[in-house]
This record gives structure tokens, C-alpha cells and sequence, in this order.
């Protein structure tokens, strides 16, 4: 595969770009250069906040692309390139149902941050490693900003716990995806990592072919889909690697990283 092939690289963020431990390996601002002297492009493409991704790129954040929130809302240097969201009526409902699941912790998603009622120590920390810009609020439904997904949290899993219920009353209508062990979004039904990739595709100019993107969890499928270089790490959900035409090593084993120097 010749690197002039390729003319956009997305990657997720946990459980592919990052470590286990959620860092981010230093060599990547060195390949990054490399990538941007030659004229491709690369998004972090993630459910996380576009305000979280921001500060784990600070060095490069100016030039980066930022395909945030599941691909519900990209930007780059601090403008809005693309946003998918949902109406308040709609945000209502999720939550009226998510608070009838016991033990799930919601976070409100907005366009100028993310909100969340729960007072419970171990959910704020899991909530702060994606949302570094939140407010605790006493009512959710009382919250005024444009939406852009509703999270869930659950720490006994989201595939057998939160999963059922909320696909039940909305998979039908919005797009609900468990995008890790504890975590489920539900988003506008044409809202994906995919359809932002698409948009990209339009508007800055490169094709399926020149895509590549790199993913590991059930909210990178339509991602891996609009590439035609997709990668499933080998820590990925069985049913994702299916999905991929490649494999890179784990993540635990910086996967991305030795993909792109191998190829670039």
C-alpha cells in the first residue's frame, strides 16, 4: 500500500489511539508532523468531548481535525465543520427512560458542555476522563443548549443493562450504539463517526479509497465502513474485526502508531 494512497486518517481514542491506561504514546506528535508534511490529514475521532480531545492535543490542537461526541459534531480550530443533533422533545424522552434504570449515570451532551446530575464519586470519575468541560445540574431536563447525544454509564455494562431498554424504546428513531463496556450513546438516527467521514469526504475532497481509520468498539462500524483502509485493533470486539479488511496490533502495543510508520 503506497502512503500517496491515503489522504485522511481517523482514529479512535480508547481502547485504539490510546494505551490501556488512557494515555497517549508521546511518538505520536512525531508521526503526526510526518502525516502533515505530507499533505494527509488526521482526525481523532471519538465519543469523547470535543473540549477533552482538544487538551489531549494541545500541542497540535490548532491544526487537528476533531471528529467528537461519535460523530456528532466536528471541528477544527474551534469552528464547526459538521453537527448532528437532537430535539429537546426527543432529549426528554431518553433521559425520562434512562432514570428508570437502576444504576445508570447519564451525561447530557451540548454543544458548549456536557451535563450531569449524579453526585456519585466513582461516575464523576469515569465522566471527567471523557468530559472535561461539564456542569452538575439539578434537573437535566431543565438544561438550555443545542444537543448533541445522550451518554449512559453503567459500571455492571451497557450491552446487557442499559442496551435492551433504551433499543426498545429508540432504536427505531435514533441511532443507539454501546460504544464500550460501561458506555452507551443514543444520537440523531443519521449520526455516526461514518456520516461525519462522509461529510468530510465532501467538502475537503479525498474519496472512500483515500480514507483509513482505525477502531475498536461498536461506534467505529460506520467508520470503518467509509474507509475503504479500515483497521479493527486486535483488542477489538470480535463482532468489529469482522467488519475491518485489517488488523493492527493492540493498542497496549501503540497498534496505530506501528501501522503508520510501517506504511509511511
Amino acid at each position: 500500500m503506497a502512503s500517496k494512497q491515503i489522504a485522511f486518517i481517523a482514529a479512535d481514542m480508547d481502547g485504539t489511539l490510546l494505551n490501556p491506561d488512557g494515555q497517549l504514546d508521546p511518538e505520536f506528535f512525531d508521526i503526526y508532523q510526518q502525516l502533515s508534511d505530507k499533505g494527509i490529514r488526521f482526525a481523532a475521532a471519538s465519543g469523547r468531548q470535543y473540549y477533552s480531545l482538544k487538551q489531549t492535543f494541545a500541542p497540535i490542537a490548532e491544526q487537528m481535525l476533531f471528529i467528537a461526541e461519535n460523530g456528532t459534531l466536528v471541528m477544527h480550530q474551534d469552528q464547526e465543520l459538521y453537527s448532528c443533533t437532537i430535539a429537546k422533545a426527543e432529549i426528554e424522552q431518553v433521559i425520562t427512560e434512562a432514570r428508570a434504570i437502576d444504576g445508570a449515570h447519564i451525561v447530557l451532551c451540548g454543544k458548549r458542555s456536557a451535563y450531569i446530575e449524579t453526585q456519585d464519586p466513582q461516575a464523576i470519575a469515569e465522566i471527567s476522563k471523557y468530559y472535561h468541560r461539564r456542569e452538575s445540574v439539578a434537573d437535566l431536563l431543565a438544561v438550555d443548549d443545542e444537543f448533541i447525544k445522550v451518554a449512559i454509564c453503567h459500571f455492571d455494562g451497557t450491552e446487557a443493562l442499559v442496551y435492551p431498554s433504551i433499543n426498545q424504546h429508540f432504536g427505531q428513531s435514533h441511532q443507539v450504539v454501546v460504544s464500550a463496556a460501561i458506555w452507551l450513546d443514543v444520537m440523531n438516527a443519521e449520526a455516526s463517526k461514518g456520516s461525519a467521514i462522509k461529510h468530510l469526504q465532501q467538502t475537503l475532497g479525498f474519496s472512500f479509497e483515500q480514507t483509513m481509520s482505525f477502531g475498536d468498539y461498536f461506534n467505529d462500524v460506520e467508520m470503518l465502513a467509509a474507509s475503504y483502509h479500515s483497521y479493527a485493533m486486535a483488542n477489538a470486539h470480535p463482532e468489529v474485526k469482522k467488519l475491518a479488511r485489517f488488523e493492527a496490533p493492540s493498542n497496549a502495543e501503540s497498534g496505530v502508531l506501528q501501522v503508520l510508520k510501517r506504511l509511511f
